[in-house]
């Protein structure tokens, strides 16, 4: 009879209690993003690059990972001049959605990664001192979890995940970039 009331406790308590997000949720909104990207820009342009089958098999030789039709691009301008470009992109980590900021300067090195959305377990999430080690990284055969970035014991697919989306990043800023 003990048994069947604690039972029977639990359950009510298991109803009653709200469930526990599952991760942090969204962290910055897109605004908020394209401001810490480009605070001093005069302004902002959007760039869709519709890309081809033969660039989107430059992306995938260049980041070792495929890319859709479509990439969106944020321009940061003061004057004539460029002052950055940045994409905010998402990925599934394990089972639930990430959001990404990924920062790059005028000649195509990384300014910063910033983590937008994270709805996976919190212990999971990079931390922003995981983060810098992006900083200043072309795309390169180095830029990758054993080579010029260490890996996150404990939230492996996170890293693999981020490190994946720079790699994207910095290719497909190639091929924005060729004609310029």
């Amino acid at each position: 009879m003990k048994a069947i009331r604690f039972i029977g406790a639990m359950l009510i308590l298991a109803v009653l209690t709200p469930p526990r997000p599952c991760g942090a949720g969204v962290l910055m909104t897109r605004s908020e993003a394209l401001a810490l990207a480009f605070p001093n820009a005069e302004r902002v342009e959007t760039r869709t690059l519709y890309l081809s089958a033969a660039q989107q098999a430059k992306v995938a030789r260049l980041a070792g990972s495929d890319t859709g039709l479509l990439a969106t691009f944020y321009v940061g301008h003061r004057g004539e001049e460029i002052t950055g470009y940045a994409v905010i992109e998402a990925t599934t980590v394990r089972t639930r959605p990430a959001t990404v900021l990924i920062l790059i300067d005028p000649q195509g090195r990384v300014r910063r990664v910033e983590i937008l959305a994270f709805f996976e377990p919190e212990e999971y999430r990079p931390a922003a001192r995981w983060l810098e080690q992006f900083d200043d990284h072309g795309l390169s055969p180095d830029l990758r979890i054993g080579g010029d970035i260490q890996g996150i014991t404990g939230a492996t697919l996170s890293a693999q995940a981020v490190t994946r989306l720079v790699r994207k990043t910095l290719a497909l800023w190639s091929i924005l970039t060729e004609g310029d």
